[in-house]
C-alpha cells in the first residue's frame, strides 16, 4: 500500500444537503490542502450516498487525494474508493479486509485506550481516537473526550498512525500535533468556516509548521 497523509482528514458534513454546496466545501478544502478525505453519510438513502460518493470519488481524484467512505462497505465497493473508515459495531475489521482486499485503507475508530489494545484496531490502517475534545458535530453516543491525555496514553500503546477527531480548530491542531497525533480530523471547522478553503490552509499551515506535511 502507497504511504499515506493522515494529516489533513476532511470528514464531509451530513447535515449540508444542497449538493451544491457539499462538493464545493469539498473541493474547497483540497484547494487548500487536505490530505485525505472522509465521505460520512449517516441519514441519507443508499442511492443518494452512492451518487455522493461517485461524485466525491471524481473529485478526489482531480487532487489526487484519497477517498475514504464511512461505515458503508458496500458503498466502497461500489465506486472502488481507497478504503473505509469504521466504528466499533460496524463491520469486524477482519471482515472488511477480506472484502477490500489488502491495497485498501480500513481505519477504525477508538475512543479508549482499551479498544486501541484490541487486535481490530493493532491491525487496522490507522485508528481515529474521538472525541478529542467537546463536540457539537456528533449529538449521541459520545464517548467522554479523551484529551491529550488520552492521547499520549493511546500513543504509548499504538503504533500505527492516529488521527485525531472532535473539537479540533486551529487554537489547539499544534498541541495534538506536539503530542503523538499524526493527523486531525475536521468537520465543523472546515465545513461552516465562511472560508473553506482559507479555513483548510491555516490548518494544513499549523501542520507543516509542526513537522507533518
Amino acid at each position: 500500500m502507497p504511504k499515506v497523509d493522515y494529516a489533513l482528514m476532511y470528514v464531509t458534513d451530513d447535515s449540508i444537503k444542497d449538493d451544491n454546496s457539499f462538493f464545493h466545501i469539498l473541493e474547497a478544502s483540497l484547494k487548500g490542502g487536505a490530505t485525505i478525505i472522509q465521505l460520512r453519510e449517516k441519514t441519507c438513502d443508499t442511492q443518494t450516498f452512492y451518487q455522493r460518493a461517485l461524485r466525491c470519488k471524481e473529485i478526489c481524484e482531480k487532487y489526487n487525494t484519497p477517498l475514504l467512505i464511512n461505515d458503508r462497505l458496500d458503498i466502497a465497493l461500489a465506486i472502488d474508493a481507497d478504503g473505509v473508515h469504521i466504528g466499533q459495531t460496524d463491520m469486524p475489521y477482519a471482515v472488511a479486509r477480506i472484502l477490500l482486499g489488502n491495497s485498501k485503507i480500513i481505519g477504525l475508530s477508538v475512543s479508549n485506550k482499551e479498544q486501541a489494545e484490541q487486535p481490530n484496531a493493532q491491525a487496522a490502517d490507522y485508528i481515529g481516537i474521538s472525541p478529542i475534545f467537546s463536540t457539537n458535530t456528533k449529538t449521541t453516543d459520545l464517548a467522554k473526550p479523551l484529551g491529550i491525555a488520552g492521547l499520549k496514553e493511546i500513543r504509548q500503546l499504538y503504533a500505527k498512525p492516529i488521527v485525531c477527531i472532535g473539537g479540533i480548530n486551529k487554537n489547539n491542531t499544534r498541541d495534538l500535533m506536539g503530542h503523538g497525533a499524526d493527523g486531525i480530523a475536521i468537520v465543523s471547522a472546515i465545513s461552516k468556516a465562511d472560508n473553506p478553503e482559507e479555513a483548510s490552509r491555516e490548518l494544513k499551515n499549523i501542520l507543516c509548521k509542526t513537522g507533518t506535511n
